[in-house]
């Protein structure tokens, strides 16, 4: 519990620090993020012997596409640079052509998932932190990123503390036995109410923007918990890692954010 609680404890302040100060270190802090996650995720595949990611070439794919995707945002490079990793994508083809691994497009197939299922939640989130007041603006704050992340610590602590004390009917037995319906509606409401805070301090949304985003973040984080634990089973592993002391894995830690950064992101576009 000690080592979990001090892991837990530098986890934060690093995402913290990392999105708090500007839009630089926040780039590095989820470029760095992407690097691990992405390797973990190639780590797990290989478990099943029948799995042959294209693990260097994925990782080298994934970073340029999170930085470009990144500096886009920041109008650093124009659109038209981002055929640099589409193109690293599609040679991805070639490799496995020359690899003469059994299973070609499944190795392809799970390189590709890597990217897609890491990379575009975290240029969608780094995005984030250039709405304002209803739109998309060329300024950085640290609201709603910050503000996210705090929601989906609340709802995976509400969860928690819901589902020990009062859980008793089964949310998905088959993908996670521990998990109860009592444990995603405690979540929930707490996470609402954790939205009624940020709104006092974090005026870049209004109260019911807020709200809204809580119970997606509720929703689809607890799916996205949910479908990694699916990915795990399907592979016959426990923890998507040991990075984190008493946690697992970076997987482990984000695995809610994967799923319901785009459907917050979709939201915000609509609303702009």
């Amino acid at each position: 519990m000690l080592t979990r609680t001090i892991t837990g404890f530098l986890f934060i302040v690093a995402i913290v620090a990392g999105i708090y100060f500007n839009a630089t270190i926040a780039l590095c802090l989820f470029s760095l993020i992407v690097l691990l996650a992405v390797d973990e995720f190639y780590n797990l595949a290989k478990k099943s012997k029948e799995i042959k990611p294209i693990k260097f070439w994925g990782t080298i794919t994934a970073l340029s596409l999170m930085v470009t995707l990144c500096l886009l945002v920041l109008k650093i490079i124009e659109v038209k640079m981002t055929f640099i990793p589409i193109l690293m994508l599609f040679i991805t083809f070639l490799i496995e052509l020359y690899r003469k691994k059994e299973n070609p497009f499944i190795n392809i197939s799970y390189t590709v998932l890597g990217l897609l299922y890491i990379v575009l939640p975290f240029a969608m989130l780094f995005h984030l932190g250039y709405y304002i007041d209803n739109n998309f603006t060329d300024n950085y704050s640290f609201q709603i990123i910050l503000g996210f992340f705090i929601l989906l610590w609340t709802n995976d602590t509400g969860a928690y503390l819901a589902g020990r004390f009062f859980g008793k009917h089964k949310l998905f037995e088959r993908i996670s036995p521990k998990k109860t319906w009592e444990g995603s509606i405690g979540g929930g409401i707490v996470t609402i109410g954790g939205a009624f805070v940020l709104s006092i301090f974090f005026t870049n949304l209004n109260l019911t923007n807020w709200i809204v985003i809580a119970i997606l973040i509720a929703v689809f984080g607890g799916l996205g918990d949910l479908v990694e634990s699916m990915l795990k089973r399907s592979l016959k592993v426990k923890d998507s890692g040991k990075l984190l002391p008493g946690h697992g894995g970076i997987l482990d830690r984000f695995d809610g954010l994967l799923l319901s950064v785009p459907f917050v992101y979709a939201y915000l576009h609509l609303i702009s």
